[in-house]
């Protein structure tokens, strides 16, 4: 599989806002070229049975403090997701290639926004919370 872009932890965290590292992601709906079909339980069976997986997995799960994209605030308070940065294909799987294990192609997630990075969506992304002010929905209070 020939790769165009190859994007790296190492360069990621030197954008500093989500918004800069959700763009670098994304991949605007390509998920990969028939991502596993028939061959799904291989990558399956990789994510949950494979030791060296959940090594690297808690490794990047403590190097990015749980947190969304490793941006700090942005923490994770349901299932985190360990997101492959660079989409992984049945021959990364057979001949266990860098792009598995390496955790300067992987990065923390919360489900959200590993579904919108795969789908170049960003309404899926978890907004902010507006900060309210006394008065801020009452223009003739102020």
């Amino acid at each position: 599989m020939i790769r165009m872009i190859i994007r790296t932890y190492s360069e990621l965290i030197t954008l500093p806002t989500f918004s800069e590292r959700f763009k670098y992601l994304k991949l605007d709906g390509v998920v990969g070229a028939e991502t596993f079909g028939f061959d799904r339980y291989l990558n399956q069976k990789f994510y949950q049975t494979d030791p060296e997986w959940r090594e690297v997995r808690d490794f990047v799960i403590v190097r990015d403090n749980g947190c969304d994209l490793a941006i700090d605030g942005c923490d994770i308070h349901d299932r985190i997701y360990v997101h492959h940065m660079n989409p992984i294909s049945i021959r990364d799987l057979l001949d266990r290639t860098s792009y598995l294990l390496n955790p300067d192609f992987l990065i923390t997630t919360r489900h959200s926004t590993h579904n919108a990075i795969h789908y170049g969506d960003e309404q899926l992304l978890m907004s902010v919370p507006i900060e309210r002010s006394k008065n801020d929905t009452c223009p003739w209070r102020h």
